[in-house]
């Protein structure tokens, strides 16, 4: 029975054009946004992205424990394209903020999810687009720690 460590958690959202971020309290009860990064997709191979940068300043400034990073399976499962490129991306993560580590979590419609909710709070449109990312993220460092919750039980 494994009790989770105290500690603030970042979850992460990973787009192709934006990257959603959420922050949970230090006892890993509740998640909430905390901000939408731009992807850096020019950055050259040898060095480190902007938005990769930038997460590693939200973890330092909030003093994170672990990143969580939603993993986008297909919904038998299998992985695909999009989780092989997270996989990198959250590899390429993990070099810029160790020794903090960052664990992959199954992300299977938290997009989905993220924007019904926004939806019936009345939120679509453009204001919807501008925070559909932190939804995300928050989908998925919600259901990150209250799986890890359930299994400490």
């Amino acid at each position: 029975m494994s009790v989770l460590p105290r500690g603030r958690r970042l979850g992460v959202d990973v787009g192709k054009v934006r990257v959603g971020v959420a922050l949970c309290d230090p006892d890993g009860i509740l998640a909430t946004p905390l901000a939408t990064v731009s992807r850096d997709m020019g950055a050259a191979a040898d060095s480190v992205p902007a938005d990769i940068a930038e997460l590693g300043r939200l973890v330092r400034e909030h003093e994170t424990v672990q990143v969580v990073v939603g993993l986008p399976v297909r919904l038998n499962g299998d992985e695909g394209a999009a989780a092989i490129d997270i996989r990198a991306y959250a590899e390429r993560l993990a070099g810029a903020i160790s020794p903090v580590p960052v664990v992959l979590a199954d992300e299977r419609m938290s997009t989905v999810v993220a924007t019904r909710r926004l939806a019936e709070r009345g939120v679509r449109g453009k204001r919807q687009r501008a925070v559909v990312d932190q939804a995300a993220a928050v989908e998925i460092l919600q259901s990150w720690l209250d799986a890890q919750r359930r299994q400490s039980r």
